[in-house]
C-alpha cells in the first residue's frame, strides 16, 4: 500500500467543487475577488503533537525537520503566485517528559517559529492550569481558537472563536472547536469556571454568520474522525459535524490520531487529519475561482519516517520511506537546550523490569494488562487501599523490559495527578464498582483494578472479592484511585465531596518510581492478567 495518496481524480474534484459551490458563494455581498481569476490556496496541518518537539530515537519526525519541509513548500506555493495557511488541530501538551516537565515551552516556541496561523483548543490542553495556558498562547504568538468553550461568567469563548484571515483577495475564516468530551478528558479541576457547549449546535448558529463575512469557512477542530460517524462512546466528531452543519469547506481535524491518506468528503465538505506527533504534514492545494472551489489535490507528506527492510545481510534495518528531511539549524539552535535540560533531569536509573509491561492504549484501553494491574497496585499500596483503580486514558506508553528511569515512568503517567483514596461502606462500594466496571472498551474510562474480583451483571457488579473475601456489609473498604477520576474525570463518579475522601498529596509518576525502587527487579509475570474483572 502506498504511504500517501493525492485525492485528484477529475469526478472526485468536479464533486466537491458542486458541492462547496453553493455556501461560497453565500460569502461577502461584496466580495474581493475578482470575477475569471484563478487564487491558490494551499491549507498545511498537523495534529495532536504532544509534546515531540524533538526527533526520536529512531531520527523520525521532529519540529526541526518539519519546519525545513513547511520552508520549502511555502516556498514553492509563493513561487506558483499561490498563498498557504498552517493550522494545527490541537492537544500539544503531553506525552513526553522532556516537554512536560517544561510547560510545552519548546512545542509552543518552535510552533512560534514555524509561524502556524491558528490551532484548535486540545482536551489536553486543559491537562494544566488556565494560567499555564495563556502562558502558552504568549510562547505561540497565535491564536487559540474554540467556539464552544466559553467563560462560565461571561458566557463568551474563552479563547478567541474564529479569526477571518485575508488571504491575497479571499477572505478565509477559520472556527475552532473542541470535543465536548473535554468536561471529562481534561482535569476537571483546571475546567472550573468553564462552560463546555456541544460543538455541532454552536456551529449550527456560527457557521452561517461566517458564511456572510468570508468566501471559505475552515473548521480548525479536536473532535476526532470516526468513519461513517461511528463515534461510539466518544462524543460525535468530524463526521457528525460536517453532516449537520452545511457551510463549512474544510475541516482540519485532530484527536482521534488517525492518518486520514484522502480526505474524507461528508455533506460538501473536505475532512483532514494528519495522524499524530508530527509524523507527518498534510498538505491540501485547492484554487478557487468565481465563488467556488473547483479543484483540490491532497497528500500527507512524512516527516523523515522510516521502515524496516532486509538489507544484504537479511538483517532488518530502518530505510527512510522518502528522501530525507534536514533539520533546520535554526529551530535545533532553539530546541537544544530544552532537551538536555529535560534529558538531564530524566536518565536517572530507577529499578528494572523482568519484561515488557503494557500500556499501548489500543491494548490497555480494551483488556486488563500488567501494566494496569501494576499502577492499581501501587497507588493502592501507598495509602494502604483494599482496592486500586486506574482509568486506562491515564496510562500513555509501556514499560519496557529493562533498565528503568524516571522518564520511562513520566511516559507511562504523564499527567501529574495526586493519588486520592475514599473510604466506602458495603453498599457505596457495590455502587461505585458497577459504575467503572461498566465502562465501556476502548475508551481511556476503561478500569484496571487490584485487590478486587466481580462478575459485571446487567449493569451491576455482583460476586464481590475483596483480596480475596466476600463483601462484608459491616465494613468499610478504602479504594485508591487518581485525582482526575476523583473529580469526575472520564466520566467516573464525582467523589471528592465523598465526607471519607482524602487527597494524598502523592504524584502519581512519583509513587510508581518509589514501588518500583522498592521493589526492583519488578517480574512482569507477577502482575499477568488474572481476568478477575469480568465483564
Amino acid at each position: 500500500m502506498k504511504v500517501t495518496k493525492r485525492f485528484i481524480t477529475n469526478l472526485a474534484i468536479t464533486g466537491v467543487a458542486l458541492s462547496v459551490t453553493a455556501c461560497s458563494m453565500m460569502g461577502p455581498q461584496q466580495p474581493d475577488w475578482q470575477e475569471g481569476k484563478e487564487y491558490r490556496v494551499t491549507i498545511l496541518h498537523t495534529n495532536d503533537h504532544h509534546g515531540r518537539f524533538w526527533q526520536n530515537s529512531n531520527g523520525e519526525y521532529g519540529m526541526a525537520a518539519r519546519k525545513t519541509l513547511i520552508d520549502n513548500i511555502r516556498e514553492e506555493v509563493a513561487l506558483n503566485d499561490g498563498n498557504s495557511l498552517l493550522l494545527s488541530g490541537g492537544d500539544i501538551n503531553t506525552g513526553v517528559p522532556e516537554s512536560d516537565l517544561q510547560d510545552a515551552e519548546p512545542d509552543f516556541r518552535g510552533m512560534n517559529m514555524l509561524k502556524y496561523d491558528a490551532m484548535a483548543l486540545g482536551n489536553h490542553e486543559f491537562d494544566n492550569p488556565l494560567s499555564v495556558l495563556k502562558k502558552q498562547q504568549e510562547w505561540a504568538g497565535f491564536p487559540f481558537l474554540s467556539a464552544n468553550i466559553l467563560d462560565e461568567k461571561t458566557g463568551k469563548p474563552l479563547f478567541e472563536a474564529y479569526k477571518i484571515f485575508q488571504v491575497n483577495d479571499l477572505k478565509i475564516a477559520v472556527v475552532g472547536f473542541t470535543t465536548d468530551d473535554t468536561v471529562k478528558l481534561g482535569n476537571p479541576e483546571y475546567l472550573e469556571g468553564i462552560k463546555i457547549e456541544s460543538p455541532i449546535e454552536v456551529a449550527s448558529k456560527l457557521v452561517p454568520e461566517l458564511r456572510k463575512k468570508a468566501d471559505i469557512v475552515i473548521a480548525v477542530t479536536h473532535m476526532g474522525h470516526y468513519a461513517n460517524g461511528n463515534h461510539g462512546g466518544n462524543a460525535p466528531g468530524d463526521v457528525a459535524l460536517a453532516r449537520a452543519v452545511p457551510g463549512i469547506d474544510v475541516v482540519v481535524g485532530g484527536h482521534s490520531q488517525n492518518p486520514l491518506f484522502e480526505p474524507d468528503e461528508q455533506n460538501g465538505t473536505l475532512i483532514l487529519q494528519a495522524h499524530e506527533w508530527g509524523k507527518y504534514v498534510g498538505r491540501l492545494d485547492f484554487i478557487y475561482k468565481n465563488g467556488a472551489i473547483e479543484w483540490s489535490e491532497y497528500e500527507l507528506i512524512p516527516v523523515n519516517l522510516k521502515k524496516k527492510v532486509k538489507d544484504a545481510d537479511g538483517k532488518s534495518v530502518r530505510v527512510f520511506i522518502q528522501d530525507e528531511i534536514a533539520q533546520d539549524p535554526d529551530m535545533l539552535d532553539m530546541l537544544t537546550p530544552f532537551q538536555a535540560n529535560g534529558q538531564k533531569e530524566l536518565n536517572v536509573e530507577i529499578g528494572f523490569s523482568t519484561g515488557d509491561f503494557i500500556g499501548d492504549r489500543s491494548v490497555i484501553r480494551n483488556q486488563e494488562t500488567n501494566l494496569g494491574n501494576l499502577i492499581a497496585k501501587a497507588m493502592k499500596e501507598k495509602v494502604n487501599a483494599d482496592i486500586g483503580i486506574m482509568n486506562s486514558g491515564g496510562v500513555r506508553d509501556n514499560l519496557a523490559k529493562g533498565i528503568v528511569t524516571y522518564k520511562s515512568v513520566l511516559q507511562v503517567q504523564p499527567f501529574g495527578n495526586m493519588v486520592s483514596y475514599v473510604d466506602f461502606n458495603a453498599t457505596e462500594l457495590t455502587d461505585y464498582l458497577s459504575a467503572i466496571a461498566s465502562k465501556q472498551a476502548g475508551t481511556g474510562a476503561f478500569g484496571q483494578f487490584d485487590g478486587v474480583a466481580l462478575t459485571l451483571k446487567d449493569g451491576k457488579a455482583t460476586n464481590i472479592l475483596v483480596n480475596g473475601s466476600p463483601l462484608d456489609a459491616s465494613k468499610t473498604y478504602r479504594v485508591a484511585i487518581n485525582s482526575y477520576v476523583a473529580t469526575g474525570g472520564d466520566g467516573y463518579p464525582k467523589i471528592t465531596d465523598h465526607p471519607n475522601y482524602v487527597n494524598s498529596g502523592y504524584v502519581d509518576a512519583d509513587l510508581l518510581v518509589e514501588y518500583i525502587q522498592n521493589n526492583s527487579p519488578i517480574d512482569a509475570a507477577e502482575f499477568a492478567p488474572s481476568g478477575a474483572v469480568k465483564r
